[in-house]
């Protein structure tokens, strides 16, 4: 079998679209000296979608942050007994999460300044906050079927602590203005908004409209067209797939998730959709054109077959989304992604490829959880890495 060509690095694309910027801004210069020598005004300097040069962004993607107990107590062992440190946890995965242009987490469990619990109801410490941000994510979704865990102070505490920490977040709200307001990010001049919903709220009532975003494809359009007119260049919808729509464990997108996804692909101001919550890695495939990420699995968790669960919701993947915008709009031109495997001995999520080298953790676990996952992925529409192990 043919070895798909390696995709450039952030840096190599970095340093292409400086390269294309520097002409740009020369061809400007000649402009502004042009004009002066007509006596004409000053023009303003071209930007590279204004010259039809398109700028390349890499766009990273992870599943679910669930918190259980015993992952809590080792970020406590990990902080001396005195405080939770979950940075050593999450520290593999910052290649593929600070390198991105953008990077966005999920964030599944509240977070306050309350005792830690576990399920069915979670409170996580807010200390994770602070890992969100040293391993790079530049925002999170919060919404999923456990946003009200701990009642609408949980959603005002956990947004609370990612503002702290310098994390941008969406998905919950404190106030219908906030609701409102498209989460917009920019990198290298280009705008991109993400938006986020999950399905259900695990039969908690919501307390207010704005209090968490549901599924309901007119207001994913209505919030896209939003972000569009907000200025947004391109615009991602995180769907958190909850019971009521997916069952757990299941790792190909059923009839309900087929349905949404080519409703929302169908909205122009839509450019991609990525999503997570049924515990396992799903594929990643074209819906009417539109990259979609079913599942990226569980990032961190305490899930697995030695806790009487799925295999396969020890797995994860980081979804790295290659975005081309030029004068002619946003589109993914090519889709990657990580294996991940959360090791149960420590609970550091270890990107599998790079772990099997180094010999982190059992060979023949990694190399199942590898092959489980690209089984699942796909190599078709995404292209796993790395492209296969030693």
């Amino acid at each position: 079998m043919d070895v798909p060509k390696p995709k450039p690095s952030p840096g190599t694309l970095r340093r292409r679209r400086l390269t294309a910027l520097a002409v740009l801004a020369a061809v400007a210069l000649l402009l502004v000296l042009a004009l002066r020598s007509c006596g004409g005004p000053e023009a303003p300097p071209l930007t590279a979608e204004q010259a039809g040069e398109p700028v390349e962004l890499t766009l990273s993607f992870s599943g679910d942050l669930l918190i259980h107990s015993p992952l809590y107590a080792r970020a406590l062992e990990l902080g001396g007994g005195e405080s939770y440190d979950f940075v050593p946890m999450l520290a593999e995965l910052r290649p593929y999460v600070a390198d991105a242009d953008l990077a966005f987490c999920h964030v599944e469990t509240p977070m306050t300044p309350a005792p830690a619990a576990s399920y069915p109801i979670f409170n996580t410490p807010p200390a994770l906050a602070n890992a969100i941000a040293a391993t790079g994510w530049d925002a999170c979704s919060t919404a999923s079927n456990h946003t009200l865990d701990q009642g609408e102070e949980g959603i005002e505490e956990t947004n609370g602590a990612l503002e702290r920490a310098g994390v941008e977040h969406t998905g919950s709200a404190t106030s219908a203005r906030e609701a409102r307001r498209p989460l917009i990010l920019e990198a290298e001049g280009v705008q991109v908004a993400f938006l986020a919903y999950t399905s259900d709220t695990n039969g908690i009532p919501v307390p207010r409209p704005y209090s968490v975003n549901l599924f309901d494809p007119e207001q994913i359009a209505a919030d896209a067209k939003r972000a569009r007119r907000a200025g947004a260049d391109a615009v991602i919808v995180n769907l958190h797939w909850a019971s009521e729509v997916a069952p757990e464990y299941v790792t190909e997108p059923n009839e309900a998730q087929l349905e949404l996804t080519s409703t929302i692909a169908r909205e122009p101001a839509v450019t991609a959709i990525v999503g997570q919550g049924p515990h396992v890695v799903q594929p990643i495939r074209k819906v009417n054109g539109k990259t979609v990420v079913f599942s990226e699995g569980n990032l961190a968790s305490n899930q697995g077959a030695d806790t009487g669960l799925a295999t396969e919701s020890q797995d994860g993947y980081v979804a790295l989304l290659d975005l081309v915008v030029n004068d002619g709009g946003a589109s993914v031109e090519a889709a990657r992604y990580v294996p991940t495997w959360t090791d149960h001995a420590d609970y550091r999520v270890l990107p599998v490829g790079p772990a099997l080298k180094a010999a982190e953790a059992d060979a023949a676990a990694l190399q199942a959880s590898y092959e489980r996952t690209v089984s699942i992925v796909g190599r078709r529409v995404a292209t796993p890495e790395p492209v296969r192990l030693p």
